[in-house]
Formats: structure tokens, sequence, C-alpha cells
């Protein structure tokens, strides 16, 4: 029975490309996406895991746990879709896609049979997961098992109660690939998986050169806050200096791979084995990389092996299969082991762990895992981690266990994100030029009323923390970059708050044991310090950095931080954003464009237009369940 459907078409010529995830327009310019939800004819209830496919290809999509599906960079012209699904008959749909815009089809299925052998796919797209058949994929998508810790905005603060802001720097990446990742497969994310401040530092800026005894420069600028005018909004940089591949010194790697089951599906192992070998590639003759699994048990695959043996190193990874439960406690055990029989003096000694972050089975438990990796890192061999695939990612295990392995978390959804982490970003991804990284900023009560930092809610440090080089912060690696992004209530403007009554004995005091002249401040809105130790020493060295009080025009990174933010907050569904929409967000980001070689900016620009073309943000967020543990 051929399906009812109803086809319309709207402009987002944006979309395809968006979804196939590069950045050229003349291939936008002959290919459509067709997009659409599949139903139940007769309850009007949205099928998941359907199988849509085009033109009788072998390939297709599933659709989500919303009955959507979307197909991209579809060639112009007249195409059919043929869905299938266990219980109901196969539906075929004419449809016509005109270039540069996207069809919306939407399919009704009516029951009745359809045999398990009928729905096989054997190849696989960009954003298209592994081909199983139906019975498998109706118990084999438990998206509800990913977690993600557990995130409360930062709110404002007066500068009277709370005058100094104390954090962590963060260069992880992980929470932009992944939101990505979910508006592709046209779902909202969920609110947790949202982190600003990972967002906004995915994308490289433009700064000047580090120059002097420390290994990066930090700058800072000021301007209108463009979701609330009367309101500043202030960037504070840090900007690492970049090394040449053929100029880092020698690395010794160990390569840590979940091959347990739950990496069966193109997106999991299939993914890291073509990932790792774009590292591979770049590995040098004095560089060295070691090979551990671990699935029931842990084993070394490939002893540590000269970078200059890569067809050796490649067959190794060539070679692995997905099966077994998941013990990752042993094979990081027997990582540290072979990392430390091989480590290098002034090297580079690094763990790379690769899972989708089951670690269910097995006599792993979390605090001894973490105990381990604080003790190797103190040694000098640090961890970092790539998380793979969906379903079952658990992003806020992930992040933990880099942050206590002085590494970073990045989330790989595809080759191109691969390239990014492990070929262009490969200096901050392996070496790590200054540890303990802490910002403390001071507003100053002359010219401030209150201020809220945007993001970095688990990254918070006391204050106290600050001069304390026991204290555990984050890792700066060559050509990294961090933006940090305060919103701050001038003098004299209401706070967005509920006020408290003024204390009846209580004087407010500024810091410090004396009120600082105020003809000597009364230009300065804050005051930046930077802490940070080299990456084998135990004693931080500090920088200093007075910020005026100027607003200016801001600069087109500051446009394009500013909204990356404000779609951080909608998709947040933050009070904070105010009457900012899509729509303030794609033209400010337009305007900070700027030089986009990579073109980053765009895809992040068609990401917007395809958030508010499919109406995301009036969707509800896919349901997971919270990791609560901090």
């Amino acid at each position: 029975m051929r399906a009812r459907t109803v086809i319309r078409n709207a402009a987002t010529a944006a979309l395809a490309l968006l979804l196939l995830g590069f950045a050229g327009t003349a291939h936008a310019q002959q290919t459509g996406t067709i997009t659409g939800v599949v139903t139940d004819a007769t309850s009007g209830q949205t099928l998941e895991s359907a199988l849509v496919r085009l033109d009788g290809a072998e390939s297709g999509t599933l659709t989500n746990t919303q009955g959507r599906y979307i197909l991209a960079g579809v060639t112009a012209g007249e195409h059919t879709l043929t869905v299938t699904i266990l219980g109901y008959e196969v539906q075929e749909v004419q449809v016509t896609v005109v270039a540069g815009q996207t069809t919306t089809a939407n399919i009704e299925m009516t029951a009745g049979a359809l045999r398990v052998q009928d729905v096989i796919v054997t190849g696989v797209a960009r954003g298209v997961a592994k081909a199983r058949t139906a019975y498998e994929y109706a118990y084999r998508r438990p998206y509800n098992t990913e977690s993600y810790a557990e995130i409360n905005e930062n709110e404002f603060k007066t500068v009277g109660e709370a005058p100094l802001s104390t954090f962590s720097i963060d260069v992880d990446r992980a929470s932009y690939a992944n939101v990505r990742r979910f508006i592709q497969d046209g779902q909202r994310p969920p609110v947790d998986a949202v982190r600003i401040e990972e967002m906004i530092n995915y994308f490289p800026y433009q700064w000047g050169d580090v120059a002097g005894e420390h290994p990066f420069a930090v700058t800072t600028e000021v301007t209108q806050a463009p979701w609330k005018r009367e309101h500043r909004l202030v960037r504070i940089g840090l900007h690492a200096e970049s090394i040449d591949t053929e100029d880092l010194p020698p690395s010794n790697l160990v390569f840590l791979l979940d091959v347990s089951g739950s990496m069966s599906p193109q997106d999991k192992l299939p993914l890291l084995k073509k990932a790792f070998a774009l590292l591979v590639d770049q590995l040098r003759e004095q560089d060295r990389v070691a090979i551990v699994v671990y699935a029931g048990a842990a084993g070394l695959v490939l002893p540590s092996t000269p970078g200059s043996q890569k067809d050796e190193i490649l067959a190794a990874l060539e070679k692995l299969d997905a099966g077994g439960s998941t013990a990752g406690g042993a094979g990081i055990k027997l990582a540290y082991d072979v990392a430390r029989k091989y480590h290098m003096d002034g090297g580079n000694n690094r763990v790379i762990l690769a899972t989708d972050g089951d670690f269910n089975v097995g006599a792993s438990s979390d605090d001894a895992m973490v105990k381990l990796i604080e003790k190797e890192r103190e040694s000098g061999t640090f961890l970092s981690v790539l998380g793979f695939g969906t379903g079952n990612l658990k992003d806020s295990k992930m992040e933990q266990i880099a942050d206590h392995g002085n590494g970073n978390f990045a989330y790989i959804d595809g080759l191109l994100e691969a390239r990014k982490v492990l070929v262009e970003e490969m200096g901050g991804t392996l070496l790590t030029l200054a540890k303990d990284v802490k910002l403390q900023v001071e507003f100053n009560p002359a010219t401030v009323s209150g201020y809220r930092l945007i993001g970095y809610e688990n990254r918070l440090l006391a204050d106290e923390d600050f001069n304390d080089d026991t204290k555990d912060a984050g890792e700066l690696g060559a050509g990294h970059t961090v933006t940090a992004l305060y919103e701050v209530v001038p003098a004299g403007v209401a706070m967005p708050r509920p006020s408290v009554d003024p204390l009846r004995y209580q004087v407010q005091q500024p810091a410090g044991n004396e009120a600082p002249p105020p003809s000597r401040f009364e230009d300065e809105l804050m005051f930046v310090k930077v802490r940070y130790k080299d990456p084998d020493g135990d004693r931080s060295k500090l920088l200093q950095h007075a910020v005026m009080d100027r607003a200016g025009t801001p600069s087109a990174d500051l446009r394009f931080a500013a909204a990356v933010a404000g779609f951080g907050m909608l998709l947040r569904d933050s009070e904070h954003a105010g009457t900012f929409t899509l729509d303030d967000i794609v033209s400010l980001a337009e305007q900070g464009r700027g030089d986009d070689p990579r073109g980053y900016r765009g895809e992040f620009i068609r990401l917007v237009e395809a958030s508010r073309d499919l109406k995301l943000l009036e969707m509800e967020a896919e349901e997971f369940w919270p990791d609560r543990r901090r």
C-alpha cells in the first residue's frame, strides 16, 4: 500500500550542507534534503527505528525516538523513499527534491506482516547508524542509558556579596560535537549535554603572538551584551603558543581502546579505527605507540612500536573486533604499565582512551580508577579521552576521568571531527604547555553592580583554591585557546535578581583590609589573575591583567563567541537569554564569521538555521538519566 504523505518544500538551503558536515557551496546548489516524521496510520503514534531508504539503496537512515528522519545531500530531482519497520507493510513514497531546499515527507505506516530479513541495510553514510535488522534495532537502541552530569546554571552575583569569581579553565570541546550530533539527528539535545564553555571553545579565534616568559597570553575585550543592551559582555581569552608537529617533543603513546560488545555499531569501533589511523599517519620516527584493548579482559595487542612502522600499527588497528562485556579498570592499569615501561624524560607520555564510556561490567570502581589516574598524572603520564557513538554515551564519566588525568575530552561524531582533533589540533591534544591553570576575577564595586560567568559550572573553585597549589585545575595544550565570557551589570543598573534587605550589623567591605583610593581604580572594571604550573612543575606562576571600563565595538571573534553563547542558552532554555532568538543568533554569527578557512563558523550558522527550520526549540529534549554525581 502506498503511504499517504504530506509533502511541502521549505527554503532551508543550508541544512543539506550542515548534515553532510562540509562547507562546499557548489555541492549545495545541486542537492537538497528530505526530512519528515514516520507515524502509525491508525493511532498517529510516532515510530522509532523505521528504516528509510532512498531509491532502493542498501544504505539508509533510522527514525529517532520522535519518529523523525533526515536524508541530506540528495541529488535534485524525483526520488522514491522506501520505509520499512517490523510489523508494518513496506511503504513507498515519490518525492521531488529541489536543489538547496528541504522537502518534508511525513509518512504514515499501515500495520501488516513484514519479515525481519526484509529490513537489512549493509551500507552506511555520515550520520547514518550501522545497518541491522529491524529486530536488532527494536531492542538495541537504548537512548536513555546516556548520562550527563547535572548542570545548575550560574546566576548573577552582586559584587558586594561576592567580589571574587574563581574557576578552572576548560579546553574540552566534546559538548559542541555532541550537540551537533543531536541536531543532525533532528533531536533537541538534553539540557545537561549543553556545556556552553565547551561550545565556545570549540572554535579557533584570532589572537596576537605569544611573547615573553609565559607559554600563553591573556587578552580581554568589553562590549554591550547583545541579549541585554544595558549589560556589558566581557571576554577573557587565553592563547597558548602553537608548535609545529615536527617541533613537538617525542611522544610515548598508549592507545587504550574499548572493544566490548557495545562498541560494534558503525559510529563506534569502525569509526574509531579510521580516526586513529589519521593520528598514526602523523607519527614520526621518534614517537612510539602501543595498543591495549579491553572487553571481558584487557590485553596488549601491539607492544610499543616506533612511529616509523606505520604499516604494523595500522594492521594491528584493522584487526580489532568488538565483543564481550566491559571492564575498563583492568585496561587502564595495563595501559599505564606499558606507558611507564617506555617513559620518555622530557617527552609526551600519554594514554589515549577511546570508548563509549560504558564501564558497567567488571570489578572496576570509579573511585579506585580516579585514584590510579591521579597517581599516574603526578609521575608525568597524562590521560586524554575520546568518546564515540550514541545510545549509551557516558559523557559524565569520560569528562571526569579526563579531568583527573590532566588531559582533554573530545567527542568524535565522524571523520571530519577526528581530523580536527587528531590532525589539525594534534599539538594541543597531545602536548600540555601549562597545567593547573586557574582564573580569579575581582570586580570593582565602583563600576560593577553584579556579574554572571557564562558556563564553567562544573569548573568553579573556592576563592581560596586560587593560591593553593595542591588544588587541581585544567590544562592548556599547544595552540589551545580558552574563552571565558562574563555578563556584567554596570554600577547603577538594576540587578536582574531579587535583592535582600541591607544587613543591620555588617558593613560591606571590598576585598582586602582597606578600600582602595577611588581615584586610583575608578577606570577599572575588573582585575584578572591567572595561575598556572609548568607541565613538570609544582609551584604556580602568576599573571595579572586589569580590564578598563570601556565598552567598544566588538571584534568579529567576540560577536561569534556571543552568538555561540546565546545558542547554548537557548538550548538550555535559560532565563538569561531574554528575548534573544535563533534569528538574532544567525545574524550575530554572520557578523562574526570573519576569516573561516575550515568552515567551522559556517557550519555553526547552518546548525542554528537547521534548529530554526526544524523548530528544534519547540521539541521536548531527549530523555536521559542525569548523572548527579559531581
